[in-house]
């Protein structure tokens, strides 16, 4: 028990037992229509999530943070370097479902780095500009569903003093969607647009 205090003192709080840290970048960029955001549209044969539009990021490497995370994926997605991005800051984190933390990252992409992407064909189908315009009036559509409790049969009811017919607490969850662009824009990256344009609402 003694040495209990001493790897406390220096503990950093994160997610208990999470499985993975995440970030991704959330590019402005000025365009001939104004201040733009940039997205991803990910390549048709990847594992996960193949063809959804996203924001150039990843899984975060061991003692990385998420700003250095953000700028690498970008680089090795895009063909973007760092000295191009200004970062602005962090917006607020999500939690995943497989149990992770998603890590947004707002930074400036200077303009003149667009004449030069060069997508990662392995992970990267199409880019797509959307001007800041177009969100400030035009809010998603929200959709939700109810995540239900599926508890296993062997649960040891009796065990932990509790009746069989115990009410556990169900969830919900919320899916923005984005109509009239290029691409489908909804899920995780619809929600983090979503909620950067509700802060910036008066």
């Amino acid at each position: 028990m003694q040495n209990y205090p001493d790897h406390f003192c220096h503990h950093c709080p994160t997610l208990m037992d999470a499985t993975g840290f995440f970030a991704v970048l959330v590019p402005l960029v000025e365009t001939g229509e104004g201040l733009s955001l940039l997205f991803e549209v990910r390549a048709g044969g990847l594992h996960h999530h193949a063809s959804e539009v996203c924001f150039p990021g990843g899984r975060m490497e061991n003692g990385e943070t998420p700003e250095a995370c953000a700028l690498r994926e970008t680089r090795e997605e895009l063909g973007i370097p760092a000295d191009a991005i200004d970062v602005l800051g962090a917006l607020d984190f999500l939690h995943l479902r497989s149990e992770g933390l998603l890590f947004p990252v707002l930074a400036r992409m200077d303009s003149s780095a667009l004449s030069a992407l060069r997508l990662n064909a392995e992970e990267v189908a199409d880019t797509f500009l959307v001007p800041v315009s177009f969100f400030e009036k035009n809010p998603p559509h929200l959709y939700r569903y109810d995540l239900l409790p599926a508890v296993d049969d062997g649960f040891p009811y009796r065990e932990v003093g509790t009746p069989p017919d115990y009410s556990w607490t169900p969830g919900r969850m919320e899916v923005p969607v984005y109509s009239g662009l290029a691409y489908p824009l909804w899920g995780m990256t619809a929600r983090i647009t979503d909620w950067l344009f509700r802060q910036m609402r008066p």
